[in-house]
């Protein structure tokens, strides 16, 4: 695509990486097919190609977002599913980041509008905020067919009707410190706590750590980790999603200077795919540009991390059969695709794909609250696609996904970490109480 930037706008590195990204652009038209929001509303300009359109207007013209452009750009899942199709290797990702960026600085939103994102941004990343809004939200949640009944306050109609009926409590896991591996000890990672998930899940993590622990890991949480940033990032509050990443990348260069790490485990895919940015996001910053590629460079999922040890035969017969949804920031984001369903089957569970697997849940961070009708329309044809596999069980890597499914579907919806401890020694998660292996089901009706 041809650009027509000067060269004081090109003095700008995030200008000059974003003209870059843009002159990359061929205008085939691939990544349309693959766009969950063109194939749900058919417009053009909620494409990644007509995105990229708008995004050059706006930076090469060098003006304020406008109404039109925030509109298209705010209905953007950054899914990255055009990545994965494009054919000539336009980093979307970045584009859409540094447009956003740009939004939050030169658009002043509607009021209604500036609060919700105020108090997302204000309360997601941290966890004794996020507790505490969870049980407001409980309290409030009659309120949400009249929140639902006017357009401006439909976010928070969907906030609403997210919160969980309960919060689980607070676990051990998230407490600063060292679990020793069980066996013979074989690597050392620290695993990152984060925030939302934290709190809407933390059986995730007492998973993971167990799972580590019994293959001879030493899991490490260390004082200070926090948020990683894609929450803020995402709304294009960008001096807040650095501010997280530069803390975290101290935290972790201090226990890399201290014991050395194997690692940075992330059970939060959406996470996974944000820390593996760190290295690009903090690339200017001449104090954090070495600290944070390292960083990113030891930044991996849980299933990447147990694909490269040799795992024992499973203890439990788990002959279940799991649809595995791959969370876009799994498959389009970090480009893992294979291990999560290689390490199941490895389980013993029965791997079924997903139809339309490519196509985003509606979760996507914030997304399920900001562009609640959208968020919905995916959901369900999500919740179709899985039950059409009649799986007895629903494995994923991303906490957002867990809950936008989960809201939609009777099938257990579980974190495929939790799944794999289960087959390695650990016990049956409480969701699948009612489920059988399928043999032993087959057994049950012959009888």
């Amino acid at each position: 695509m041809q650009t027509t930037f000067s060269p004081a706008q090109l003095a700008d590195p995030e200008i000059a990486h974003s003209e870059g990204i843009i002159r990359k652009c061929v205008h085939c038209g691939f990544c349309t097919a693959t766009c969950p929001t063109y194939v749900t509303l058919g417009n053009e300009l909620d494409s990644p190609r007509g995105r990229i359109y708008l995004i050059k207007e706006m930076l090469e013209n060098d003006r304020p977002a406008d109404e039109k452009t925030v509109k298209h750009i705010d209905r953007c899942l950054s899914c990255l599913a055009c990545m994965t199709t494009c054919p000539s290797g336009v980093n979307y990702m970045h584009l859409v980041d540094h447009a956003r960026t740009h939004i939050e600085r030169t658009y002043r939103r509607p009021l209604v509008d500036r609060m919700i994102r105020k108090v997302l941004a204000m309360t997601l990343p941290y966890p004794a905020r996020f507790r505490a809004s969870l049980t407001l939200a409980r309290i409030a949640r009659p309120l949400a067919p009249l929140f639902a009944a006017v357009k401006p306050l439909k976010p928070l109609a969907a906030m609403l009707k997210l919160a969980p009926a309960a919060v689980p409590p607070r676990s051990p896991v998230n407490e600063p410190g060292v679990h020793p591996a069980s066996s013979p000890r074989r690597g050392r990672v620290a695993i990152l706590r984060g925030c939302a998930q934290s709190v809407l899940d933390p059986k995730i993590n007492e998973a993971t750590v167990r799972l580590l622990g019994r293959l001879g890991v030493e899991v490490v949480v260390p004082k200070g980790e926090g948020c990683c940033g894609a929450l803020v990032h995402h709304m294009g509050q960008e001096d807040d999603a650095l501010g997280f990443a530069r803390r975290n990348v101290d935290v972790w260069s201090r226990e890399i200077a201290a014991g050395g790490l194997d690692a940075i485990i992330v059970t939060t895919s959406g996470c996974g795919t944000t820390i593996k940015d760190y290295g690009h996001m903090l690339r200017l910053d001449p104090a954090y540009a070495e600290k944070a590629a390292l960083v990113s460079s030891l930044a991996k999922d849980v299933t990447e991390y147990l694909s490269g040890l040799d795992l024992p035969l499973p203890v439990n017969a788990t002959d279940l059969v799991v649809a595995y949804h791959s969370a876009c920031s799994m498959q389009h984001g970090q480009k893992i695709t294979m291990a999560p369903k290689v390490l199941l089957a490895q389980a013993g569970f029965t791997v079924r794909d997903v139809p339309e697997g490519h196509l985003c849940c509606g979760s996507a961070g914030t997304y399920n609250i900001l562009q609640p009708e959208i968020a919905a329309t995916l959901r369900d044809r999500k919740v179709r696609n899985i039950e059409r596999i009649a799986p007895q069980a629903i494995a994923t890597g991303n906490i957002g996904c867990m809950t936008q499914i989960g809201s939609a579907t009777a099938i257990p919806i579980l974190h495929t970490v939790e799944l794999l401890d289960w087959a390695f020694g650990g016990e049956k998660p409480a969701s699948l109480a009612g489920t059988e292996p399928r043999q032993q089901a087959a057994l049950v009706a012959a009888e």
